[in-house]
């Protein structure tokens, strides 16, 4: 997607250890005409598949799912890495470790929102190792829903986590992929596709 890889070779930062921030236009503060953008693409990809439910992780998915579920016209659940009173009862959980953060999550959806009736799109800012959307796969499957696919706006394809999802048959549609970046010199390389 042209129009995201400007932006993120325009305003996205390379830190040390491999970290390039976007929260100029994703993650922080969020560029929405942007999200709708990438909310037609991933509907433009998954044309002709039975979605109604998308499927994201607390926090940075949220609003880029909610845009996408706009022009999918369907619902947005996601999952919680917090415990909460109003998440009491039936959930479905998994671990899930984070790259950001360096620490693990325990991630919950309530059973209510998740069922064996429901064709899921996950939908995510990053895949880079990959164990956010081994979470929410084991969630999906723990549910007895299908799982339709995975639509990520920017995947490290430096790293293993693309290869990984992949390997086990699961559709992954990334907008963006990073071959490599420089923190020194600024550059980002993508993936042609």
């Amino acid at each position: 997607m042209k129009l995201l890889k400007d932006r993120i070779r325009k305003d996205g930062v390379i830190k040390e250890g491999n970290v390039l921030k976007v929260d100029s236009f994703l993650n922080h503060q969020m560029d929405v005409e942007l999200f709708h953008e990438i909310g037609l693409e991933f509907k433009r990809r998954y044309e002709g598949e039975e979605i109604n439910k998308i499927l994201t992780i607390e926090a940075s998915g949220i609003g880029i799912a909610c845009v996408a579920a706009e022009v999918f016209k369907v619902p947005v659940v996601f999952a919680k890495k917090t415990q909460t009173k109003n998440i009491a009862g039936e959930v479905y959980t998994s671990k899930v470790e984070s790259f950001t953060h360096g620490r693990v999550y325990d991630i919950r959806v309530a059973k209510q929102f998740l069922n064996k009736e429901d064709k899921v799109l996950i939908i995510d800012d990053f895949l880079a190792n990959g164990k956010a959307l081994e979470g929410l796969i084991e969630l999906i499957n723990e549910s007895g829903a299908t799982l339709v696919g995975a639509g990520i706006v920017i995947e490290k394809g430096f790293q293993v986590g693309g290869e990984l999802i992949r390997s086990r048959g699961v559709r992954v549609e990334s907008l963006a992929i990073v071959e490599s970046m420089d923190e020194k010199t600024g550059e980002i390389v993508f993936r042609e596709s």
